[in-house]
């Protein structure tokens, strides 16, 4: 993996990247289990979409990972 990302001549760390898709698809995952009820079984929201949080931001690592040769 690089460890700079450049967009219109702004160089962005890598990890801000991620942590930016990261954000994105755990919004997406937060909004879904609102909506199904899945929080009625969660005794903590606040540490419990953190845990999502730092559960996605691994996923997009490996997956950027495997998809950057």
């Amino acid at each position: 993996m690089i460890g700079e990302v450049d967009i219109y001549g702004v160089y962005l760390p890598a990890a801000l990247v991620l942590m930016l898709v990261a954000y994105l698809f755990c919004l997406v995952v937060t909004r879904v289990f609102d909506r199904v009820g899945l929080y009625r079984f969660v005794w903590h929201r606040s540490i419990f979409d953190l845990a999502i949080y730092v559960i996605v931001l691994g996923v997009v690592v490996i997956v950027s990972h495997r998809l950057i040769p």
